[in-house]
């Protein structure tokens, strides 16, 4: 039965992800990147090396886009649904995004007043639950104390 155990064990397969998976989890777009990331196989183990050390089309894509909507939001300082509502769909480039920031468009200053909100309210609610959690923790540790009268 160990025997059968081990050989199981041992037989590790690569984990490899789909290209999409890869270039979202290294924040690019996918039809900017080349022909053979776009057609291939991505292992973990390439992901972490692209990762450490960025080819040169992996940091020009970084730097100048096209970038995915998440980046694009990001860089805006506005939710992703913030994009759409602005009409944004397409991938924009780092200077599409600093003329928008430039140009600072109505919509754009809405969605940035709504992200700052929705920020303020998170760390509102984050108080609020550790005030919670401390209240409940000492009142855990009052009730455990041994009763000295």
């Amino acid at each position: 039965m160990l025997d059968t155990l081990d050989l199981m064990t041992s037989h590790q397969t690569t984990q490899t992800m789909k290209p999409a998976t890869a270039a979202k989890k290294l924040g690019v777009y996918l039809e900017a990147t080349p022909a053979e990331f776009q057609e291939g196989v991505v292992s973990r183990t390439e992901l972490t090396a692209l990762q450490a050390e960025p080819p040169q089309w992996l940091q020009d894509l970084r730097n100048n886009g096209p970038h995915p909507r998440p980046v694009v939001a990001g860089k805006l300082g506005i939710s992703i649904a913030g994009l759409a509502r602005g009409g944004v769909t397409e991938p924009l480039t780092t200077e599409q995004i600093e003329a928008l920031k430039q140009e600072m468009p109505e919509w754009l200053e809405k969605e940035r007043a709504t992200q700052a909100d929705v920020r303020k309210e998170t760390v509102r609610i984050k108080q609020m639950q550790a005030e919670k959690a401390e209240k409940s923790a000492k009142a855990e540790k009052a009730e455990k104390k041994p009763d000295r009268s």
